[in-house]
């Protein structure tokens, strides 16, 4: 089994490794205090054309599979973990348009469309570096919709009606990342009608400035203050038919059955983790500005900072080895493994951050060292929909059990 990237994944992953250590973790400390928006690490990523990074080559990108996104994502969460999880959603936005979408059945009419619509989406990335957001998130409180779509949540208290040229939507998003600051937001809305639910679920391309669309308020978060991440309001906000980023019924089709999508949310924290350690070296041998000289280490430090680089390899070998297979077509084992690197991982980095923060001692709590902002960062792996770390865990216990039941 040979695990190791290809010349062509070793050279996006260097381009990431440089952008996030050179130019956006100088940028992360003041970002995180003032909840500000990257938009200079954005400028950045367009100008090293990784906005296209999974566009298909044949619409002028970099053609990155998940797999690949993955490696990248990694190294642009070493230098602002905030960063790297806004860019998850635009790159997620395209590669449901892309790879996802190839590999889902289509009719050879829906099939002509999408490709026509897509080719102009893609353009725009290419030729202009727009962003995507994706309002993915409503709030339960709003009551379920389908039980159907149990994983991760309500997603489809959003309506859209059909009219004349387009559909018209409302509805409330809440955990918007990149609220106000991407392009257009990717939007799942569910079709007013009697059809099953899941050939109604629509995935809407809405401009941040079309009437109706308003991003209301405070983000004053623990951690991942940069992603600003507030409300969005959609209120008879009409999006015409070429809006459509899937065909009807796809969103649906592909939540239901992704079983890698949330490991792209994983790449952020792996990379948080294996940075803190970083760092952690770093301030022990007296190499970090501000920090104290370099003295001799206790053997109680040295076994925790050996324990961090043990919980770091394992999750990520396991990580590495789902994501090889996001290609693959899926069986239980594929399907539990994959969870089973995204709690390991939701696990470890709480873990990794914590530790480096006790054994670097009390200056390490200081804003003025990144460590106490990667162990803030670090706590919002297990909350995020739709895998939250108790919903990951639940569904494998469950499959597990119905498997066992079943031979």
């Amino acid at each position: 089994m040979d695990m190791q990237p290809t010349p062509r994944q070793r050279d996006l992953i260097e381009r990431a490794r440089t952008l996030a250590l050179e130019h956006f973790a100088p940028r992360a400390e003041q970002l995180d205090r003032d909840a500000a928006f990257p938009f200079d690490d954005y400028h950045d990523l367009r100008d090293a054309g990784l906005l296209a990074l999974c566009v298909p080559e044949a619409f002028g990108g970099l053609g990155a599979d998940l797999e690949t996104y993955c490696l990248v994502s990694e190294q642009i969460a070493k230098g602002n973990a905030s960063t790297a999880l806004t860019f998850n959603m635009h790159c997620l936005t395209m590669l449901m348009m892309a790879e996802m979408a190839d590999r889902h059945p289509m009719d050879e009419a829906q099939r002509a469309r999408h490709e026509r619509l897509r080719a102009e989406k893609f353009r725009e990335v290419v030729e202009q570096g727009v962003f995507y957001g994706q309002p993915h998130s409503e709030p339960v409180e709003l009551g379920e919709t389908d039980t159907a779509f149990a994983v991760g949540g309500r997603r489809f208290g959003t309506r859209a009606e059909k009219v004349d040229g387009g559909y018209v939507v409302n509805g409330r998003k809440f955990f918007v990342s990149l609220a106000g600051a991407a392009n257009y937001y990717a939007t799942p809305a569910l079709l007013v009608g009697d059809a099953p639910w899941i050939e109604r679920t629509l995935y809407l391309q809405v401009p941040r400035g079309a009437p109706g669309v308003t991003f209301t308020g405070e983000w004053d978060p623990m951690g991942m203050r940069a992603t600003v991440s507030r409300d969005m309001q959609l209120e008879n906000v009409f999006v015409p038919d070429d809006g459509e980023l899937l065909p009807p019924g796809m969103f649906g089709g592909l939540y239901l059955s992704s079983a890698h999508g949330p490991l792209m949310f994983s790449a952020t924290f792996l990379g948080l983790m294996q940075q803190a350690y970083d760092d952690t070296i770093a301030y022990l041998l007296g190499e970090t500005e501000g920090a104290p000289a370099k003295a001799e280490i206790s053997a109680e430090k040295g076994h925790a900072v050996a324990e961090m680089l043990f919980k770091i390899e394992a999750a990520r070998a396991l990580f590495y080895r789902s994501i090889s297979e996001s290609g693959l077509k899926l069986n239980d084992e594929i399907i539990q493994r994959a969870r089973a690197a995204h709690v390991t991982i939701q696990r470890s980095v709480v873990e990794v951050t914590q530790e480096a923060i006790r054994v670097c001692g009390g200056r390490a709590i200081l804003k003025r060292f990144p460590l106490e902002r990667y162990a803030r960062d670090a706590r919002a792996a297990a909350v995020m929909r739709p895998w939250t770390q108790d919903i990951a865990t639940e569904e494998v216990w469950k499959r597990a059990l119905k498997l066992k039941e079943s031979t």
